[in-house]
Order: structure tokens, then sequence, then C-alpha cells
């Protein structure tokens, strides 16, 4: 088979959510789901994960509806990992009520011989160990993003910056890119994460966007506004494979390159977070995306003059 241009590692699951509105059942949820559809409106990614026997056939076919290269997708007999959780009111902060890990605690990522050459690599939110694991598969890769969270931070904090050295950039929340450096300001913590080795820092701020970091400059990303979100589940995986599919789609990882696709990356999001799963995803347009990326952008756009007054 053809070598997908970017290679998605992380879990698949099924996820049962409540938000203060409603109570959603058996959802189509994991990184690799959200990463994967995200990035399908720019290429054509390689899923690898692991599901078990009990994952429903309508889930593949929902993989394949986006053009998911499946061969790197791995069946393992139990149950497939499950999330429970409730949303608060501001449907942002979350309860997990519940985590099976299912097939996903034994997984071992195996990269098929046709994904091994990908220039471009997302590792998704999974143990450092996994992470270092697909590293050392992929032979010469062009770009690679990493994820993590709090837990690998607490729990195996030298394999994360094992990983964090070797990746081109860094993906995380303000609380775990606080928590990682022991610095309280984002702009000294997303320094000291430049020490470790990426070229680049991300760090996601939920509903105010992201903030970009390089030895060279600082990019702020406002998120698209919205009057209703319905479910922020993956909202940030989904932001990540957008972006990731689109530099692949572009085949540059300058770091101007990485701001337009986070524009993009910011909005493929804000369509997912309209509906649970991937519904708002599966029936989207690139046309409608690029209609909102072209008013995201004239919303950030601002007139000053030639001259500014440097006594005002």
């Amino acid at each position: 088979m053809d070598t997908p241009a970017l290679v998605i590692v992380g879990s698949i699951g099924i996820d049962h959510i409540e938000t203060p509105f409603v109570k959603k059942e058996n959802l189509l949820g994991g990184s690799v789901s959200y990463a994967c559809a995200a990035a399908s409106f720019f290429t054509s990614p390689g899923m690898v994960g692991v599901v078990g026997d009990d994952f429903p056939e309508e889930f593949l076919e929902l993989y394949r509806s986006f053009d998911v290269n499946l061969e790197g997708l791995q069946r393992a007999a139990g149950q497939t990992f499950a999330w429970t959780g409730v949303y608060e009111e501001n449907m942002d902060n979350r309860s997990t009520l519940e985590t099976v890990l299912g097939v996903f605690e034994k997984f071992e990522p195996v990269l098929p011989e046709s994904y091994v050459d990908a220039p471009f690599v997302f590792l998704g939110n999974m143990h450092p160990s996994l992470q270092l694991h697909v590293l050392n598969q992929i032979r010469s890769p062009k770009f690679i993003l990493a994820d993590t969270m709090d837990l690998w931070i607490n729990i195996t904090r030298s394999e994360l910056i094992e990983v964090v050295s070797k990746v081109n950039m860094l993906t995380l929340n303000e609380s775990e890119a606080r928590l990682l450096t022991d610095r309280h300001n984002l702009i000294d913590a997303a320094q000291q994460l430049l020490t470790m080795g990426p070229q680049f820092v991300l760090i996601k701020k939920g509903e105010h966007g992201s903030m970009l970091f390089s030895k060279t400059g600082t990019f702020i990303q406002p998120a698209f506004p919205l009057a209703k979100v319905e479910d922020p589940t993956g909202a940030g995986d989904t932001f990540a494979g957008a972006l990731m599919g689109y530099l692949t789609q572009q085949n540059a990882c300058e770091e101007a390159d990485i701001r337009r696709a986070m524009v993009h990356g910011s909005v493929v999001a804000s369509f997912g977070v309209q509906s649970f799963s991937l519904d708002a995803l599966q029936p989207l347009s690139t046309h409608q995306i690029h209609d909102r990326v072209s008013r995201l952008v004239s919303m950030m756009q601002v007139d000053l003059p030639c001259a500014v007054n440097a006594s005002a």
C-alpha cells in the first residue's frame, strides 16, 4: 500500500457523555478518532490504534467514510477502551466517572511497513513509552507533534522528557505546561520547554484559543467564537489533527506554515464541538471550512496608523 503522508497514533474508545443538557452513550471517541477525522479534510491519514472485538462495524465504516487508512488498526480480544464523563454547567470543567482501559492497557503500537516512511507524525496522548516505541519505528520523519497530559507528567516524567527532546513540536494545556516546568507564567514555562528540545511549543487554552512559542517569537490564535457548544470532548485532538493535516497537505513546517495550520485547526475544532462524537465533522465540506477560516481571519485583522506616536 502507499505510504500515508501523515500517521496518527493514540487511543480509540467508546464514550459515554453527560452534559447539563443531554446524555449520550456508546459514542465513537478517542484521540485517534478525532484527529484522523479532522486531518482527513487535508490528507488521507494512517491510523494506529487498537480496538476490542466489541468494536462496532459501523464505526469502522465511519473511519472509511473519512478516507482513513486502517492498515495500522489492531483488533484484540477483549473490550474496547471506554470513558464515562460528566460536564459541568460551563461545558469546560468535567469529571471522569469511569475509565475502562480494556485492550488499550496492553496496546503496543506496531507500524505497518507502509507507515514507517511517513514524513508527518502525530503522537496522540498516551504513555510516553509507547510514544518512544513509535519514534523508534519511524525512519526519517520531517515533522513530529506530540501531545501529553498531567498523568504522564506525574508518573513518567523522565520518559516524557525524552519524548519531548525528540519531537519538533509539543502540545499541552496551560496547567500541564506549568506542571512540567514548575513555572506559573506561561511565557516562562514555554521558554523552559523550548530548552528541552522541540522547535515549537503549542499551549492550548480551550475556548480562549492557543499560543505558539518558538525561539523567534510568539503567536496567539483565538478560538472561533460560538454561541453554543454541544460537546467539547476531543476538541484538542480535532485541533491538532487538522493542524497536522494542513501541514501535511502543504508539505511544509516552517513557523509561518504552523501559524496558518493553527487557524485551520481552530476552525475545524469549532465545527467538531457543535455536536457529539464525529457527527458534526461527517457532513462537513472543505468549502465550509474555508468560509469559516475567512471569517476568523477577518475577525483577527486590525488597521493601525502607518506611524505610531511612541509618546502616545
